[in-house]
């Protein structure tokens, strides 16, 4: 059948540039956050990436969506309706990872924009005006925790071990700033207890390590050329 023929032909160019690349099939997993058993099984032809993950393939791999669906030593030809198909959609996906790239761009500058704005207000009064830089403080963790509400709504989870770090360390600076600020008090030791929520959102996301391979764990000798 074409769509087996497909599946090969997209696995084998993923092997491949993965190889040109130098990367295991562990090392390309924890980029895409894929477990190495699907890498595997895409590279064998088992299974096939979805539309997304073949863009982040090929940003991975610096080429196109197409270097992924084609087969590099055959002759140039038009290529099948399956593969056209497929291109126009990965295309319109590239094109909505950019929308949401901005969405992101645009929350993050709002976050910064209320601050600032608070910072200004607050500065023309003499009472307040030791205080208005808290504002930027608190706007590190806020951030952070916009970006992630977007992100997990987008089913987007890459980034979620840095951003809830930023949260936890973000939101003891917040604290230790209001600390100095209104009671003159430096209360550094606020940061020790950043050392063990470190360690447990490390350890909670080793142990919760998300993989998007839904068949049953099977024995497989990985690739490590």
């Amino acid at each position: 059948m074409e769509i087996d023929k497909l599946k090969l032909q997209i696995g084998a160019n993923i092997a491949m540039h993965r190889k040109q690349a130098g990367l295991t099939q562990a090392g390309l997993a924890e980029k895409l956050n894929y477990s190495d058993k699907a890498v595997s099984k895409w590279e064998r032809g088992e299974s096939v990436p979805d539309v997304l993950t073949l863009a982040m393939l090929a940003e991975c791999f610096e080429i196109t969506v197409n270097d992924l669906l084609t087969d590099p030593e055959a002759l140039p030809e038009n290529p099948t309706n399956l593969e056209a198909a497929m291109t126009k959609v990965s295309e319109k996906a590239l094109k909505r990872k950019a929308d949401k790239g901005i969405i992101l761009k645009l929350s993050s500058l709002l976050v910064w924009f209320v601050a600032l704005f608070f910072y200004v207000i607050l500065s023309y009064f003499e009472v307040t005006k030791p205080f208005s830089g808290i504002f930027f403080a608190y706007a590190i963790p806020a951030n952070a925790i916009v970006l992630l509400s977007l992100r997990s709504a987008w089913r987007d989870f890459r980034w979620n071990k840095a951003l809830i770090s930023i949260i936890v360390w973000g939101s003891l600076l917040s604290l230790y700033v209001t600390f100095y600020v209104f009671w003159h008090v430096h209360l550094w030791k606020l940061f020790l207890l950043g050392i063990p929520g470190q360690i447990a959102i490390l350890l909670w996301f080793r142990l919760f390590r998300p993989a998007k391979e839904k068949n049953p764990p099977e024995e497989i000798k990985h690739d490590e050329s």
